[in-house]
């Protein structure tokens, strides 16, 4: 029995080894694939809410836990994880990407990038990772809902049922307040670091 144990043993062994080798040449070779589609994704996000820009640079002065707290006191769920200094092809600054991750949508997270210029004024977003009711929330993605962030210089926005009566207020995807609000969120926490952190320009 104690023969049948140890070769038994040396089987799983064997097996575990091999297959945990297989499995780093997988990821080896996949690595580079994913991490180049996720920087083209980006990369198109960011050009998405800044097609003036030539360049985007990381913001040397982010500082991912202090943003997240700021944006957490200004009473926001949503967590940013990254922004980039939009610049001309002469590398002067023409404002900011922020993106960001809102938590509270309907079916999971939302992630997208925020286009702040100088002044203040939203360019609008990008969603580069969504996973909502197709038909409903969905419909975030669409012209007909996003272009309404475009343009603003708010404090903050506001999600209302029926049009609009001022610059600040979106009107909700029909049958999807939850991801309108959601959206709404995510650009006004980004709002909120651009106005505490970022305006004046870049240092």
């Amino acid at each position: 029995m104690s023969n049948k144990i140890v070769h038994d043993t040396m089987i799983l062994t064997a097996f575990t080894l091999v297959l945990g080798l297989l499995l780093g040449i997988v990821y080896g070779i996949t690595k580079e694939p994913i991490e180049r589609v996720t920087y083209e994704k980006t990369q198109a996000a960011y050009k998405n809410v800044f097609s003036d820009a030539d360049s985007f640079e990381a913001y040397e002065g982010f500082d991912k836990d202090a943003a997240n707290s700021l944006v957490a006191d200004a009473g926001y769920k949503d967590e940013l994880s990254d922004v980039q200094v939009a610049k001309d092809a002469s590398g002067t600054a023409l404002g900011y990407v922020i993106t960001v991750t809102a938590k509270d949508a309907s079916q999971a997270s939302i992630t997208f990038s925020v286009g702040i210029r100088e002044d203040g004024t939203v360019n609008g977003y990008s969603i580069t990772d969504i996973a909502e009711t197709p038909g409903l929330g969905m419909k975030a993605q669409e012209e007909s809902f996003y272009s309404q962030f475009e343009g603003k210089a708010v404090d903050s926005f506001s999600v209302v049922k029926s049009a609009p009566a001022a610059d600040n207020e979106i009107e909700s995807i029909s049958g999807a307040t939850i991801t309108s609000a959601a959206m709404a969120n995510g650009v006004n926490a980004c709002i909120v670091y651009f106005q505490n952190e970022l305006a004046g320009g870049a240092n």
